[in-house]
């Protein structure tokens, strides 16, 4: 049995993005007509603060199922998180339908375009893509923008790449890292897509104005008051957190990006698995719950959407809401499969042979 292994070298400049948010959305979608081939991320934390994802699930549809795993060494402060280490995801890919071991893939996929940037920021944001889809109107043309990294320039890379926006406005923390960003992204993405990236002195003029609010940073605590988002405003949030960091001792209370009153107004609330939010007690949604300021049931999962069973935004003047919350093992086994197949196209990889397993 030949089993493809793939290096980081070998999975770096194969996949785009308008292709990523394709196949993650198959992902979830065939995930909402069969679920058992889909589940929700698992964490344990170990007491020097090393975390271990682990994301089990497949995609019939491109012939794949297996597993996904990365190891971090992680800091949290009361407002934001950091990390001592991170290291490099783990896929390990399995045909489908006879369950033959096709790839172990080592490294991080990146975007083709991007290149290296942020751990699992090509694949989070091919997710709020998905979103983005459904959710944004398709007349938007201004975006704010919290974030300074390569989180950020993925998410920014995604909502281009399904919407025609014109111009938008960047803010994070630190004044100089937000004008390098709009210089860096505003040459690449200027000359690809002919948006304007501005950079803002505050939060509020990241939310005033535009049509589309998207959160991509490593804070703990909420960036912005859901009171200055308008009708017909979208919000991407992609923190989803969980409760062992407070059980373990690492936090006192759960991380937020987003306040309750953005989720207590909101017409529409999307998570990529609520059970995750339930589950994983993850605090922007979970805390409003617990307030009585929404209810579980309010909450649609987005594979539902993105398979029609679920309606994503429905008017103009709806307030639409996207928690990416967590991945899955639907899109982190979509996005494999994807570099798989391109990797083996293109020759690249070392080819093991395995003795077969006998039953």
């Amino acid at each position: 049995m030949s089993v493809l292994l793939l290096r980081p070298a070998d999975l770096q400049g194969l996949v785009a993005m308008a292709d990523a948010i394709e196949v993650i959305e198959q992902g979830y979608r065939e995930a909402a007509g069969f679920p058992v081939i889909n589940a929700p991320r698992r964490r344990v934390h170990s007491p020097a603060g090393v975390r271990v994802s682990n994301f089990p699930g497949g995609v019939h549809g491109l012939g794949v199922i297996g597993a996904q795993t990365r190891a971090e060494l992680v800091a949290q402060t009361e407002t934001n998180q950091s990390y001592g280490f991170r290291g490099p995801p783990v896929h390990v890919l399995s045909d489908s339908t006879t369950g033959e071991l096709l790839a172990i893939l080592i490294g991080e996929i990146d975007e083709k375009t991007l290149g290296p940037t942020s751990l699992m920021a090509f694949r989070t944001a091919a997710a709020s893509g998905v979103g983005f889809r459904h959710l944004v109107r398709e007349d938007a043309r201004v975006a704010g923008l919290f974030g300074s990294a390569g989180q950020a320039a993925n998410q920014l890379l995604a909502l281009l790449t399904v919407r025609d926006i014109a111009r938008v406005k960047v803010y994070s923390r630190d004044p100089q890292n937000r004008r390098r960003f709009a210089d860096r992204y505003g040459a690449r993405f200027g000359a690809r897509f002919g948006v304007e990236i501005e950079p803002v002195g505050s939060p509020r003029d990241a939310v005033e104005g535009v049509d589309a609010v998207v959160v991509a940073t490593n804070t703990n605590v909420p960036v912005f008051d859901g009171d200055w988002l308008a009708p017909g405003q979208h919000v991407t949030g992609i923190i989803g957190s969980n409760i062992q960091l407070v059980h373990g001792g690492f936090l006192k209370r759960r991380r937020r990006e987003i306040d309750d009153r953005t989720a207590e107004r909101a017409d529409v609330i999307v998570a990529n698995l609520r059970e995750s939010v339930l589950s994983e007690q993850q605090g922007d949604l979970f805390e409003p719950i617990e307030r009585g300021l929404i209810r579980a049931e309010d909450i649609l999962d987005l594979g539902d959407v993105a398979a029609g069973n679920a309606p994503g935004r429905t008017a103009r003047d709806q307030i639409t809401y996207h928690k990416n919350n967590n991945g899955t093992g639907a899109s982190e086994l979509a996005l494999a499969g994807l570099a798989y197949r391109l990797a083996r196209a293109a020759g690249r990889g070392v080819e093991i042979d395995l003795e077969p397993v006998t039953a």
